[in-house]
């Protein structure tokens, strides 16, 4: 089949990766992709945002399946409008992808469903003064985060009254968050340990894929702000059999069942960021999408047809012997600007790229080509990713950062302990 996948993140360069080795495969196009989707097919340079120019391309060169990577697209209702040309898509349409794009509207369906997550309250700018007395009687470390889209680095973990007010000024008065930030979500603390759950769906049935760590904080041992993500390993220890099908049977089914319920049918991957809670596993976020750069430890990991399984969830049967777990282990650094998730340069050339590859897969994040060289092009900018075929963690890290080393550009950044958690754990 002709396939597209939009986007042109790391993301999307690892699922070109995984859509390239299909056997059901004629052609893909990456709308607009970057250097690194290049190895995988044709990069076509379209506006993501542009909906007819893409149903036009699909049309015009008889596109059988289209694989939507962002999240803004999806919100956008991209997958609705090319639904309506009769263009199958994996990818939900805009009213299940409100998952990700309304945070407040996701906890309202879970309180509605008894879905466990945090306790929480919603405030819109206009109920500010609501939310500072509100913020006066919390508990604290407390959680608030933007209830709209902002590209993973809206949520601010307030340590103090003083702390929270100060971030409810950065949200309603200084648009910290811009419109995303003008209702927000103010949550109780949970502790525990984050895993991520991809639940790739028809949405009915479905299936999960090895769990996965994020590693969201800037710094090591998790200082600093939070970003898009600096890394992250597959599969988590943390995650059991038991475990997993609490998640499945608690918090997966009745979220697809729920949103089934409300008219809101689900299809593509529900990404589920969980808390490992002392009372069992509890819904941090939910995202409509693989998430990045879990997806980047995640495929590496499968064994089988991932194009066969998006095509099946897509037309309403999700294939679940599509794949399996190859049984291995993966770990993926991120490499970053530095001054991430803040200010950065950009147009620094990249050097060792093509010195790794017996030691681990470069997927391109933030790159560009000029003059048929590889420079930066984003805070986040390439993700290092090495895979063992036994579960040995340990030994993937050493490969991932021993191949990191090989690389430069000028302000390189990178965190120094990915998979350090799950080694430990294991």
């Amino acid at each position: 089949m002709n396939v597209v996948l939009i986007g042109s993140g790391g993301r999307e360069n690892a699922m070109a990766y995984k859509i390239s080795q299909s056997k059901l495969l004629t052609k893909l196009f990456l709308v607009p992709g970057n250097p690194g989707t290049e190895a995988f097919g044709e990069n076509v340079s379209l506006n993501i945002n542009d909906d007819q120019a893409v149903v036009d391309f699909c049309i015009s060169n008889a596109i059988e399946l289209v694989v939507i990577g962002p999240e803004v697209p999806l919100v956008n209702g991209l997958a609705d409008i090319l639904r309506r040309h009769e263009i199958n898509v994996f990818g939900p349409g805009k009213d299940a992808a409100m998952i990700e794009g309304d945070k407040a509207f996701a906890k309202k369906l879970m309180l509605k469903y008894n879905i466990p997550t945090a306790g929480f309250e919603i405030f819109t700018k206009s109920e500010y003064p609501k939310a500072v007395e509100h913020i006066s009687f919390i508990k604290y470390p407390a959680v608030i985060k933007a209830s709209g889209l902002a590209a993973g680095k809206g949520v601010l973990i307030c340590q103090s009254f003083q702390e929270a007010k100060d971030a409810l000024s950065e949200c309603f008065e200084d648009a910290l968050f811009g419109e995303a930030g003008e209702t927000i979500v103010i949550e109780e603390f949970m502790t525990g340990q984050e895993a991520s759950i991809f639940a790739v769906t028809d949405g009915k049935n479905f299936i999960c894929l090895p769990s996965a760590q994020d590693h969201k904080r800037i710094g090591d041992n998790d200082t600093g702000k939070n970003t898009g993500g600096m890394g992250a390993y597959a599969p988590a220890p943390i995650v059991t059999h038991e475990i997993l099908n609490e998640i499945e049977v608690n918090i997966i089914r009745p979220t697809l069942d729920a949103l089934n319920g409300e008219g809101r049918k689900f299809n593509g991957c529900l990404y589920c960021g969980i808390m490992l809670t002392p009372n069992g596993p509890k819904v941090v976020e939910f995202n409509c999408r693989f998430g990045d750069p879990e997806t980047q430890s995640v495929l590496p990991l499968l064994e089988g047809d991932f194009l066969q399984l998006l095509s099946s969830a897509a037309k309403g049967d999700v294939d679940k012997t599509s794949v399996s777990y190859n049984g291995g282990a993966a770990v993926c650094v991120v490499a970053a600007s530095e001054g991430y998730p803040d200010k950065y340069e950009k147009g620094f050339e990249i050097s060792g790229l093509d010195d790794v590859h017996d030691e681990a897969i470069v997927f391109h994040a933030g790159t560009k080509k000029i003059d048929g060289k590889i420079v930066t092009d984003g805070g986040r900018v390439l993700g290092v990713t090495a895979v063992t075929s036994e579960n040995n963690l340990q030994l993937c890290k050493e490969k991932a950062y021993k191949a990191l080393r090989k690389i430069y550009f000028d302000n390189i950044y990178y965190r120094t302990d990915i998979a350090d958690k799950g080694f430990k754990k294991s």
